[in-house]
């Protein structure tokens, strides 16, 4: 009598949804196939992921659409100097009639949530994100809310228009799994990109509409949960150790990554492995999601931002010199 793995027979099916939702997407946006693999790994791990481009390169149909290839709620923060906190976390209103304070919660109680232009809301408001993003949680007027599962944050900021903009504090950025720099498209990405638009294919409403993957919030739930169950051997968690601690003592960089790197590698490897089918996690599992996980973590020496070295071009010579297990 032959019998199924129910491990396996829950792999595939990650592995199956990951294909749908990659091949779903595609039919609508074009290119970014880096950025949906590593938004649909953050959801799959329960991290956060920040984008840093220029604006119109889809980063606001991504969010939408996979928010409605998952059956999950969507909301979307526009980042202004004036937001307050109980703008994003919400407010307790008095009513009158029953005379009591009722709880208007806000866009943060969500499943997915696009924070767009992060880096124009205020230092105060920014810090209100911190709690949800590393607690799940929301405290207003000193009680505590639980937000919703799952809950992603997909953040975006834009590098060149720099007025009226704050930079997000170490604390913040920590706080994401993933850092991302997307371009525009390239040659042959933009002339399939006019022809859908010259035929009429990139209409929203009959996208939105067309989308049948029959995925509901506890099926991914449970993806989740088979996620965090994927093997990964002391032999690869050395080799995740070594690369931390590679940061921290390279001459090129001022501020080595944090332990919540470390974290990040573990469960972003094991999302990794399970849309590959696989129980267990490989090194190139590892490093392929190493200049994900520490670009945005790092900061480098004065001297190596004279010469012209970015940060992915630091890890990518760190990786070189680790010893793969």
């Amino acid at each position: 009598m032959i019998t199924t793995d129910p491990v396996n027979t829950r792999l595939e099916e990650i592995s199956r949804f990951y294909t749908a939702v990659i091949d779903t997407l595609g039919t609508y946006i074009v290119g970014n196939q880096d950025l949906l693999e590593l938004i649909l790994i953050a959801l799959l791990s329960e991290g956060h992921i920040l984008i840093e481009g220029v604006p119109g390169t889809a980063k606001t149909t991504i969010a939408k659409a996979l928010a409605l290839a998952t059956n999950c709620m969507f909301d979307r923060i526009q980042g202004a100097v004036d937001l307050q906190p109980s703008d994003l976390i919400g407010v307790r209103i008095y009513n009158q009639t029953n005379r009591t304070f009722e709880l208007r919660q806000g866009p943060v109680f969500t499943n997915i949530l696009l924070a767009d232009e992060i880096n124009r809301i205020n230092p105060k408001s920014q810090s209100a994100f911190i709690e949800a993003m590393s607690e799940q949680q929301a405290t207003i007027d000193g009680d505590t809310y639980p937000l919703p599962s799952p809950f992603l944050v997909i953040a975006t900021q834009n590098p060149y228009d720099l007025q009226g903009t704050f930079p997000l504090i170490e604390a913040q950025r920590d706080r994401f799994m993933f850092g991302l720099k997307s371009g525009h498209l390239g040659s042959e990405d933009e002339l399939n990109l006019v022809r859908r638009a010259s035929s009429g294919e990139l209409n929203w409403s009959d996208f939105s509409e067309s989308i049948a993957l029959n995925i509901t919030k506890e099926n991914l739930l449970d993806m989740i949960q088979t996620v965090s169950t994927v093997r990964i051997g002391d032999p690869i968690l050395t080799y995740i150790r070594d690369i931390v601690i590679a940061t921290r003592e390279n001459g090129d960089i001022d501020l080595g990554a944090s332990s919540r790197a470390s974290i990040a590698f573990v469960r972003g490897a094991r999302a990794k492995a399970a849309i590959s089918k696989r129980s267990f996690v490989l090194p190139d599992d590892v490093k392929s999601l190493a200049c994900g996980i520490l670009s945005h973590r790092i900061l480098l020496t004065r001297e190596a931002e004279v010469e012209g070295l970015q940060p992915r071009d630091v890890v990518r010579d760190i990786l070189k010199t680790i010893e793969v297990p």
